[in-house]
């Protein structure tokens, strides 16, 4: 419906073919037909500081693309920070619960997260046997560590080889040790009253 409250009949757009191998599940895309997650964007408080940070953590160079806003290259995902050092508090977006990174050197990645002072603290699942800062292994199996950027956004470091992705197997896994454990899965964590959280940051800034 338009703005004069007319209905507006929208044209039909031509379904492409299915490849080969390619099919609809429960009137779901195709493997190739769903789109593809290539970039993901996090606010600054600090451009400058942020910056250093992640090329640090990173052990790599970020690229600056237009006036506030560097990339880094994280395999076929771009890693984008956003200088949001001007904005009000009110309008700094909500960071994700964490964002998770692959790497195969998780000590060397670790090492450099601990010369940072960016551990997190806390623990997952309220467990002390499984620290959110150290690379241990997993309910769900996999190794990783969790720590925070300046600005208080949540990065997750995963051993490569050890990815939680759902595949049968590691559901099936990961039901029997709950079942045995009386853990949960890896829907959340038990965040650390002492990290900078957004809120934390936004009080800060007001």
């Amino acid at each position: 419906m338009n703005q004069t409250g007319s209905t507006v009949r929208l044209p039909d757009v031509p379904q492409a073919p299915y490849s080969r191998g390619e099919h609809r599940v429960a009137g779901r895309m195709g493997p190739r037909s769903t789109p593809a997650i290539f970039r993901v964007l996090l606010a600054a408080t600090d451009l400058r500081r942020s910056r250093a940070f992640y090329e640090s953590l990173l052990g790599t160079r970020g690229r600056s693309v237009a006036p506030g806003r560097v990339y880094f290259d994280c395999g076929p995902v771009i890693l984008g920070i956003l200088d949001y050092s001007e904005a009000p508090a009110r309008d700094l977006p909500e960071s994700a619960e964490s964002i998770y990174l692959s790497t195969r050197d998780l000590e060397g990645v670790h090492e450099r997260a601990h010369r940072l002072g960016c551990l997190d603290p806390g623990l997952i699942h309220n467990d002390p046997s499984s620290p959110a800062g150290a690379p241990v292994v997993r309910p769900w199996g996999e190794r990783s560590f969790y720590c925070h950027d300046p600005s208080g956004n949540s990065l997750c470091f995963v051993e490569d080889s050890t990815k939680f992705t759902g595949t049968p197997r590691q559901i099936a896994a990961l039901k029997g040790a709950t079942a045995t454990n009386r853990r949960r899965p890896p829907r959340y964590r038990e965040r650390s009253t002492t990290l900078p959280r957004r809120s934390a940051v936004r009080k800060h800034r007001t």
